[in-house]
């Protein structure tokens, strides 16, 4: 995607047009991803409502939660997961889980996004249907390594939550689903992205992201 050329997602989120998860960066070629970067959404849409409320995927853990899988090719790190809190390690847990649960309906192993409908909800929900809508329409799917870092916790009440952290994107790339070429791009300061996210804890006792906002180029981000 474009700027972000890089893994992951961009999409739309909260109350003003902000970017969901970081863009997934194809080179200037990549016109449907690049186009996605600065799209708006309706408030509602008839993609958005059909995965407000998805049904449990066939594939779930023992805990009744939906099992994510990646492309060999895609792999999502995420730093500092343990606190010494449980709440703000759950908390954690879950916003990485939302993170690779869009990728995977990027990427087609999760085609019908029942996970991201699982741990997204709100604005975050429909910015993330219309984000992967974005990658279908250009054909192109994602590759590469992405890292989550500094992810800082702060706890409202009992259900809310804001989670902070950081993205380097500088190793994930867009890929052409025909031809399997990848866009490669050249790291800049854009690659690295900081995230301000919001979570809330619904009655299934699942921190479901209700909206991110990112900030592309971020000094304190920066290698």
């Amino acid at each position: 995607m474009n700027p972000r050329s890089r893994l992951s997602t961009t999409a739309v989120a909260g109350l003003t047009a902000v970017l969901l998860l970081a863009g997934c960066g194809g080179g200037d070629g990549d016109d449907g991803a690049k186009a996605a970067d600065k799209t708006s959404f309706a408030p509602t849409t008839t993609r958005a409502s059909a995965s407000a409320s998805p049904s449990v995927s066939a594939s779930t853990s023992s805990d009744g939660r939906p099992k994510i899988t990646l492309p060999s090719d895609v792999t999502l790190t995420f730093e500092g997961g343990r606190t010494g809190d449980a709440v703000k390690d759950a908390v954690l847990a879950d916003s990485a889980e939302m993170t690779r649960a869009v990728d995977a309906a990027i990427a087609g192993t999760d085609p019908k996004g029942e996970a991201m409908g699982y741990y997204t909800t709100g604005k975050a929900l429909e910015a993330s249907v219309s984000w992967v809508a974005q990658f279908k329409k250009a054909d192109v799917t994602i590759t590469g390594v992405v890292r989550y870092y500094d992810r800082k916790v702060t706890l409202e009440s009992k259900t809310a939550a804001v989670l902070t952290y950081c993205g380097d994107e500088s190793k994930g790339f867009s890929k052409d689903k025909k031809t399997h070429k990848v866009n490669r791009t050249p790291v800049t300061k854009d690659s690295y992205v900081t995230y301000n996210t919001r979570l809330d804890k619904n009655s299934d006792g699942v921190w479901q992201t209700s909206q991110i906002i990112s900030t592309r180029g971020a000094a304190q981000c920066q290698p």
